[in-house]
C-alpha cells in the first residue's frame, strides 16, 4: 500500500502563527483517473481535555468527482472503518470537512486514513504532534474568527469545523428541497478593508457554498456558491436528489480569508445537514 506525503500539511510551531506548509503533488492535473490524498489540517484542544483532529482532502482530478463507501477502501483505522469521513469526494482540494475526537489519553497513538480510487491507495497518519495545533475558532495573528449559521431566523448557530448535523429536512426524489441558511460573521478590526486585496473581490460578509457529503444518489444545487453582502442576511439555495435515501450536505461558509483561511486553518465554518429523501 503505497502511503502519500503529498498532501499533508505541515505546521510552524511559532506562537501567534499557523502557516502550513503544503507540498503539492509533482504530476500535472489530469481530468480524471488520478487519485485521491488524504489532507490532515492539524489538531486543536476541546473545554473537556479530549482532541479533535480536523481533516481534509484533495482530488487531484479536475472532472472526476467519486463515491468511494466506508470500508476497505475509504477506512480510518484503529477503530473504524468508519470515523465519519466523507463517501463523496469533489475534485480539487476541500479543507476542514470532518473531524476525528480522540481521547484525553490519545497521547502518542496514530489514527491513519486510507482511500483507494482508480486503482491506487493513499495513505496519511494523524497524530497530535507537537507541530501542528491549530486555532479554527479564532486565527491567533489577526483576532479573526469563522462565519456563523444558523438554519431557521433565530434559531440555534453553528461555527468553525464540523461536529453535528446542524437541520433536517425530507423531500421527494427529483424534486427541489430548499434550503435556508442565516449568515454573519465576526470581523477582526480592519480586515474587511485588508484582506480583499489579497483575495481579489469577495463578499462583503461571507460566501456560502454547498457539497454533498454523503448520500446514495447524485445531489444537484440551483446555487451551488452564494455571496452574502449584509450581516444577519438569509440566503436560499435548492437542492435535487436523484435518488431515495438519506444525505448529508456539507455547508460551508467563507469569509475573507478564503479557502483553507489563507493557510491560517482558520477561520472557516463547516457543518452538516441531513436530508432524507423518499
Amino acid at each position: 500500500m503505497a502511503a502519500s506525503l503529498g498532501i499533508v500539511t505541515c505546521f510552524a510551531a511559532a506562537a501567534g502563527a499557523q502557516r502550513p506548509q503544503t507540498t503539492l503533488p509533482l504530476d500535472p492535473q489530469r481530468d480524471r483517473g488520478s487519485s485521491i490524498t488524504p489532507a490532515y489540517e492539524g489538531w486543536y484542544t476541546n473545554p473537556d481535555g479530549t482532541f479533535s483532529l480536523l481533516i481534509g482532502y484533495y482530488n487531484r482530478n479536475s472532472k472526476e468527482a467519486l463515491d468511494i463507501p466506508v470500508g476497505p477502501n475509504n477506512r480510518i483505522e484503529p477503530g473504524g472503518p468508519d470515523q465519519g469521513q466523507p463517501t463523496h469526494f469533489e475534485v480539487g482540494r476541500q479543507w476542514g470537512v470532518f473531524v476525528v475526537k480522540v481521547p484525553k489519553d490519545f497521547g502518542t497513538k496514530t489514527l491513519t486514513w486510507t482511500i483507494v480510487s482508480n486503482g491506487e491507495a493513499q495513505s496519511v497518519p494523524f497524530t497530535l504532534n507537537k507541530g501542528y495545533p491549530i486555532s479554527p475558532y479564532k486565527e491567533l495573528g489577526m483576532g479573526n474568527q469563522p462565519p456563523v449559521l444558523a438554519f431557521s431566523q433565530g434559531g440555534a448557530k453553528v461555527t468553525g469545523p464540523p461536529m453535528a448535523v446542524a437541520a433536517n429536512f425530507s423531500g421527494t426524489v427529483n424534486q427541489p428541497v430548499a434550503i435556508s441558511v442565516w449568515v454573519e460573521d465576526p470581523k477582526a478590526p480592519g480586515e474587511a478593508e485588508e484582506r480583499p486585496a489579497i483575495f481579489g473581490p469577495q463578499a462583503k460578509v461571507a460566501t456560502v457554498s454547498l457539497h454533498k457529503f454523503r448520500g446514495p444518489g447524485k445531489v444537484t444545487f440551483d446555487k451551488p456558491r452564494i455571496p452574502v453582502n449584509e450581516q444577519g442576511a438569509m440566503i436560499s439555495t435548492a437542492a435535487t436528489f436523484a435518488a431515495p435515501g438519506d444525505y448529508l450536505l456539507r455547508v460551508q461558509a467563507n469569509d475573507e480569508s478564503g479557502e483553507g483561511g489563507f493557510g491560517f486553518q482558520c477561520c472557516w465554518t463547516n457543518t452538516y445537514v441531513k436530508v432524507t429523501v423518499r
